[in-house]
């Protein structure tokens, strides 16, 4: 019963989310003959500063498919959609169910708080395992169609490098869900967290080469094929923190 409830509460957020990264994962896949045609015109850009870095960087990851799959997909479109997904999925719960009664009924089920909370827990991380892996297996799958191969063991740790590493604002989301009893705050403000760490990661970069979206986004695996199992470890550690202070934060609230 709890698990079927935390599925209808987050069903059509958890669809929609994985038709537009199963979409947008055949777009990646179609587009890269034209972005293939287009590398011996873009090798002649001159562009100086960061932007020309940048650009020049693009060029040189686009040269070769599994790079081009890496830095559009990896690194841009999937990482930037499953972090808004996971804060969507996150956000909302019990506390946002109170004015329609909805609240009172949940909590009249023989299940604790922390049970209530742990089960629609593990149901949005089931959904963001989903969407962290099927729509990028499609790329295995099509890829023979452009005349390339991908290898599903790369799907399958960049998957995991994406999931254990951007749990952590799935968990923030939920906290946050504890905290204010509407779907929004919580939503924009594990966003904004999202945003303010990505900008300045941009800045530390040649410093500090070690930030969370790097570690989501598998760039050690991709350049060294090494899994990065401590920066994992971390994040796995902290979203399990936030969940456990989520749990607490439900268990005062006096309804």
């Amino acid at each position: 019963m709890l698990w079927y409830k935390a599925w209808l509460e987050t069903r059509w957020r958890f669809a929609i989310g994985l038709a537009i990264l199963m979409l947008s994962a055949c777009g990646i896949v179609f587009a890269y003959p034209q972005v293939a045609r287009l590398m011996p015109l873009a090798s002649n850009i001159e562009a100086r500063g960061e932007i020309g870095r940048r650009v020049q960087e693009a060029v040189q990851l686009a040269r070769d498919y599994r790079g081009y799959v890496w830095s559009q997909w990896f690194r841009q479109n999937l990482i930037q959609m499953w972090t808004v997904f996971a804060a969507l999925l996150g956000a909302g719960g019990l506390l946002s169910q109170t004015s329609g009664g909805a609240a009172l009924y949940t909590l009249s089920m023989p299940a604790s708080r922390t049970r209530l909370l742990g089960v629609r827990a593990a149901a949005g991380l089931g959904e963001l395992l989903v969407l962290a892996i099927a729509p990028s297996l499609l790329i295995p799958l099509l890829s023979p169609a452009v005349g390339d191969s991908y290898s599903v063991v790369d799907v399958l740790v960049h998957g995991a490098c994406l999931f254990f590493g951007g749990a952590v604002f799935y968990a923030l989301a939920m906290l946050l869900s504890t905290i204010f009893p509407d779907i929004w705050r919580p939503l924009l403000i594990a966003l904004a967290v999202a945003v303010a760490l990505a900008i300045g990661e941009m800045f530390v970069r040649d410093v500090w080469p070690y930030g969370l979206f790097s570690l989501m986004n598998g760039e050690t695996y991709f350049r060294t094929r090494h899994v990065p199992w401590a920066g994992l470890v971390v994040t796995t550690a902290a979203a399990a923190a936030l969940l456990y202070g989520a749990a607490s934060s439900l268990e005062r609230r006096d309804f």
